[in-house]
């Protein structure tokens, strides 16, 4: 028999046993994660959510609760009239909100409360945005047609 033929018929029980290649690590704090996991599932929702990377003591969790202020004011300015809305702020808001959801979903840890806020900003801001389109349009096609308008008024 040649040596790597003798190589491999010694060293095949080895190989069977994964001691030497592709052997799974084992570490301490895959044993913690577990012994923790268990006793995280037997705390109050309040102790999670006070001990969480993103609860309440932090800024994960308090930044988007403010932002929310931003969201209602602009659902609130549902009812102003379109010429009195901002072309500048609303597009300020709608690329902040946009810009701002992406980087929620990369940064660690993934902060999906601050994404849905500014997911719904960008929301309201292009639905603001649409309505100031409109209006101008409107407003161009008054322009352009002026004596059947004021057939229309006079009517």
């Amino acid at each position: 028999m040649s040596p790597t033929g003798n190589f491999f018929r010694v060293a095949r029980p080895a190989f069977r046993a994964r001691q030497f290649f592709f052997r799974p690590k084992q570490s301490s704090a895959r044993f913690q994660s577990t012994a923790a996991g268990s006793e995280a599932a037997s705390e109050s929702w309040a102790k999670r959510m006070w001990n969480s990377p993103v609860g309440l003591k932090t800024v994960h969790f308090w930044a988007p609760v403010m932002k929310w202020a931003l969201v209602l004011a602009g659902v609130s300015d549902f009812a102003r009239p379109a010429e009195k809305l901002s072309v500048t702020q609303n597009a300020a808001l709608t690329s902040t909100g946009l810009i701002w959801t992406r980087w929620c979903l990369i940064i660690k840890p993934k902060n999906y409360l601050l994404a849905a806020v500014n997911f719904f900003l960008g929301v309201v801001g292009v639905v603001q945005l649409t309505r100031i389109g409109l209006w101008h349009q409107s407003q161009k096609a008054l322009a352009a047609k002026p004596e059947e308008v004021k057939e229309v008024i006079k009517s």
